[in-house]
């Protein structure tokens, strides 16, 4: 079982109002520093812990490229890293990145470059739940009320248990997820995430997993905070180990 990771970190962070350290005046969301490594980079090492994880695709924007390779060169990541110019939205970056997999591959996992406190044991559920239907996404219930709107009034309250707030890894087969791409493409529609792409395929049905409130996309500076005791929390659990 051969499996490839995709990072999207090609986005320009438009909710980030303070500048990353390598980009001056740019908000770079995945290029902010954690202990004194980037987001990105911690994410990258979630995934390099898995064995089974046999490379990692991140997709940049073309001026980041040589700088993250420094990066990566200096963190020693043991699991193959290759870097793919990425495109002006998520969804192409994903596509970008797609194309340059190799047949070999089994199952593609698409994760956000800015979720870096995924567990390998959430990872590891993921990949078994993908190798058993083809499709498979992380995904927690929303413990607050959900209403529907229209025009600020609310017109229906939504059930909770038949609701799930879609994380990332979103694991599915290769050949799966490039003819979702491909439809998505010649359709001329764009999804929120590469579940939503799959969906519309009505190839398989994709498996939800309980994913974790702990896996946080760092998307403004006030996650920032909570990224800071998290990683405090795991640097702690290790040395005890």
């Amino acid at each position: 079982m051969k499996i490839s990771v995709i990072l999207p970190a090609a986005g320009l962070g438009t909710r980030m109002s303070r500048p990353s350290p390598a980009h001056h005046g740019v908000s770079r969301k995945q290029f902010m520093l954690l202990d004194g490594e980037t987001i990105l980079i911690h994410t990258i090492r979630k995934f390099s812990a898995v064995p089974r994880v046999c490379e990692i695709v991140v997709a940049l924007r073309k001026e980041d490229v040589d700088w993250v390779k420094d990066s990566l060169t200096a963190a020693g990541i043991a699991t193959p890293v290759r870097l793919v110019e990425g495109g002006g939205s998520r969804q192409q970056s994903v596509q970008n990145a797609l194309a340059t997999i190799g047949q070999e591959v089994d199952l593609v996992a698409v994760h956000d470059a800015v979720r870096p406190f995924v567990d390998t044991g959430l990872i590891d559920r993921v990949i078994d739940a993908a190798e058993a239907s083809g499709a498979a996404i992380a995904g927690i219930v929303p413990v607050d009320t959900v209403k529907q709107v229209h025009r600020s009034r609310v017109r229906a309250t939504i059930p909770r248990d038949r609701l799930v707030l879609a994380q990332t890894p979103q694991i599915f087969r290769l050949n799966l997820l490039r003819r979702a791409y491909q439809k998505a493409q010649d359709d001329e529609f764009t999804g929120t995430d590469e579940s939503s792409l799959v969906e519309r395929m009505e190839e398989v049905e994709v498996t939800v997993v309980a994913g974790s409130d702990r896996n946080i996309k760092i998307t403004r500076p006030t996650d920032m905070e909570l990224a800071r005791l998290f990683l405090a929390e795991e640097q702690a659990a290790g040395n005890q180990a």
